[in-house]
């Protein structure tokens, strides 16, 4: 069967399924480190670049208001199909990390699983921190989850995984192809073969993250003063268990609040 060469982000069902495992920790730790870091109750919730919309449901699920956006069409006409599937509402709209503006304030924001990487430049990655602190009030918070890359770490990474839903089956593969350390890129093919009673597809696609160590994600936040780090968690959202943040940190989430 020949392969499709494409965005994988246009395919939004199999983006969902790929992390539908890790949205009900994901989502409890959003709300609980609301309570616990943020100055004031929350109820309205940002997500920027949004994707498929996993942890926008989840979250609307536990009673929050959310507002969302992302660049990609099929991934917000996804969104919507399931909400009104759930009889759930949010605020979505279409708009870019790098430059967006809100009405009104939100409480609280999260960006994970290294949707900030897709921001190539210091440039680039300092606006969007700069627009989520103009769209969260003071003494909300913003939590960012990202991939660090210690200096000693391998740079050859690969990872496979299987996750079904229903009648379908699909499976994933990771792999980083190209690391430049002085450009500060690194390149992933991710493919998938999703398999159900009727039908099979192939799809394979390749594009570029930014990378970061402890050092450089350190001096980024300090570029843009609005904004004190809390703690530092990893991907075991072990919310009484915080990190430093250190080289030996890899999987990392960075609670953030707005001064």
């Amino acid at each position: 069967m020949p392969r499709v060469t494409g965005n994988w982000y246009d395919y939004p069902q199999y983006y969902d399924l790929a992390f539908a495992e890790e949205t009900p920790a994901e989502a409890e730790f959003i709300a609980a480190a609301c309570r616990k870091y943020a100055v004031g109750p929350v109820r309205r919730l940002l997500e920027p670049g949004c994707g498929s919309g996993r942890l926008v449901r989840a979250l609307v699920e536990q009673g929050f208001h959310l507002t969302a956006f992302d660049t990609s069409a099929p991934a917000l006409d996804f969104l919507r199909g399931k909400l009104k599937q759930r009889r759930q509402t949010a605020e979505l709209f279409t708009a870019d990390m790098v430059d967006f503006q809100l009405p009104k304030p939100v409480d609280a924001a999260f960006n994970t699983y290294n949707t900030f990487r897709h921001l190539l430049t210091e440039e680039a990655a300092r606006r969007h921190l700069e627009c989520v602190a103009a769209a969260v009030r003071p003494g909300g918070i913003f939590i960012l989850g990202l991939h660090l890359l210690p200096p000693d770490a391998s740079e050859e990474c690969l990872e496979r995984w299987t996750a079904k839903r229903g009648q379908e089956k699909v499976v994933f593969t990771l792999r980083v192809i190209a690391t430049d350390r002085r450009k500060r890129i690194e390149r992933l093919r991710v493919t998938l073969l999703a398999r159900n009673a009727k039908r099979e597809l192939r799809l394979a696609d390749e594009f570029d993250l930014r990378m970061y160590t402890a050092a450089q994600i350190k001096k980024l936040l300090a570029s843009v003063p609005a904004w004190e780090l809390c703690d530092v968690f990893d991907f075991w959202y072990e919310l009484d268990q915080p990190l430093r943040l250190t080289n030996e940190l890899s999987d990392t989430v960075l609670v953030l609040r707005r001064k």
